[in-house]
């Protein structure tokens, strides 16, 4: 991969990063949030929910948008959105007293801000690179965002230390930098197309489905289990070690790690191997899904031998990663560019739905019992594992692996520029720079030639 290319992929890898802190790092300052706002157990899951769900509703919209104008056009703004909801949060707690109505409000503006991150950047680096790179790309976003996932309760723990509320203060002091970075590094092949009209986005979405329905329906339910079975855990551990264990701070936020250092790890991994290879990514689904399902099962039986249950929390998120990284190949491999925004759109707002209902069925479900709770995810798990053997098709992602209908773009970002006028690559930095250092260059000549004259010389008076 190229240093420009790279450069391009760190840039798109910090949106899945900041986005996933939106309700990670939340998690385990949920407990101090629940006694500080004297709210019900249901009322507090209602902070991740009412992120998760409005990203989830606006994915589509903002899928449209980014194939009808540009993905960074859409990036940009959301991110500053994003950073936006964080800012009336802590409006509502610094200003109104703690009012409930005004943090979920900002929450619910972080989740529209969010539709228009991860989802895009993802259709976005699917654009950009292709064949091999393409699966390497993904599985970095993807490994980003498990990274993110890692970090942000370590991160929650820490600025939790200060006062629950500081993590609000996180997103616009992260969101700017990163919005910046993705405007000026990365090179958006979608600029100026020709857009779609909305009769012509409803035709090809109705198209895409009719040939392709049940195999692409078959992929998004696989990530929305997925990512109802991390978030539900986390939920759960995030209230089982407090008060289990008494663990709270960073400790408790070292701990929640464990499952999602997992699935970042195994993204990385997955997507480095299959980089230079054909592999069938339906088998890594599956599999994928029914090691999540396994270590659902174990979990309500040995949740007292603190070895088993980290051991089986470990088995989830190596799942985990094989599941989410190998179907971003496979959503994003099965589409045009001109589809893909659309089609990761939507795969996006799937995802979002699994990780909001994850905390309230958990929160209900744990209430009665631990069997019930993790049962119920396993047995969703082996419905998605059948339902991915049955209705993926390698076929319908390997034509566009083969035959990828994008290549690197030649117009340069604002970025690339400066960098190419310092190191005097460019014409610009040819004329520029370039004379500044004549000088040196002369002084540099002349003692070479006064080198090279008595070099002559004394090879002169040799001979003689």
């Amino acid at each position: 991969m190229k240093a420009k290319t790279r450069v391009t992929l760190a840039a798109l890898a910090g949106v899945p990063l900041i986005m996933v802190l939106g309700n990670s790092m939340l998690i385990p300052i949920l407990p101090q949030m629940k006694s500080a706002l004297n709210i019900s157990q249901f009322k507090v899951s209602l902070v991740i929910t009412l992120f998760s769900v409005p990203a989830g509703l606006v994915i589509p919209i903002a899928g449209f948008l980014s194939d009808r104008i540009s993905r960074k056009m859409i990036i940009v703004p959301s991110l500053i959105l994003y950073g936006l909801g964080g800012v009336v949060s802590l409006l509502g707690i610094l200003i109104l007293n703690n009012s409930y109505l005004v943090i979920m409000a900002g929450r619910v503006l972080q989740g529209i801000g969010a539709a228009g991150t991860a989802p895009i950047a993802m259709a976005l680096s699917s654009d950009i690179f292709v064949s091999g790179e393409r699966s390497k790309a993904l599985g970095v976003l993807e490994a980003s965002n498990g990274l993110g996932k890692v970090v942000s309760p370590i991160l929650g723990s820490l600025v939790g230390l200060i006062a629950w509320y500081a993590t609000f203060f996180v997103f616009p002091v992260l969101c700017i930098p990163i919005a910046l970075a993705v405007w000026f590094l990365v090179k958006d092949p979608t600029t100026n197309k020709k857009a779609q009209t909305v009769q012509e986005y409803l035709s090809a979405l109705k198209r895409i489905f009719k040939g392709k329905g049940f195999h692409l329906l078959s992929a998004f339910f696989a990530g929305s289990v997925a990512l109802y079975a991390l978030f539900g855990t986390l939920f759960y551990l995030s209230d089982y070690l407090e008060k289990k264990y008494g663990l709270e701070g960073v400790i408790k936020g070292l701990v929640l790690a464990i499952p999602v250092l997992a699935i970042s790890v195994t993204s990385l991994l997955t997507g480095i191997i299959t980089q230079n290879k054909n592999p069938n990514y339906k088998i890594f689904v599956v599999i994928g899904v029914m090691l999540l399902g396994s270590s659902n099962f174990i979990i309500p039986f040995f949740i007292n031998n603190t070895y088993i249950f980290i051991g089986a929390l470990v088995i989830g998120g190596i799942g985990g990663g094989l599941v989410l990284t190998s179907l971003n190949t496979i959503i994003t491999s099965t589409v045009v560019m001109a589809e893909r925004g659309m089609i990761t759109a939507l795969y996006g707002a799937v995802r979002f739905f699994g990780v909001a209902i994850g905390p309230p069925v958990f929160g209900i479900l744990m209430e009665k019992s631990n069997l019930l709770t993790f049962g119920t995810t396993g047995g969703l798990a082996v419905t998605a594992a059948i339902l991915a053997f049955l209705g993926i098709k390698q076929e319908f992602y390997k034509e566009q692996e083969k035959n990828p209908e994008t290549e690197e773009i030649d117009h340069p970002t604002w970025g690339e520029i400066v960098f190419d006028t310092i190191s005097l690559r460019n014409t610009l930095g040819k004329i520029l720079i370039r004379p500044a250092l004549k000088p040196k260059l002369k002084k540099i000549s002349k003692k070479k030639k006064i080198a090279e004259a008595e070099y002559a010389g004394s090879k002169k008076d040799a001979n003689e």
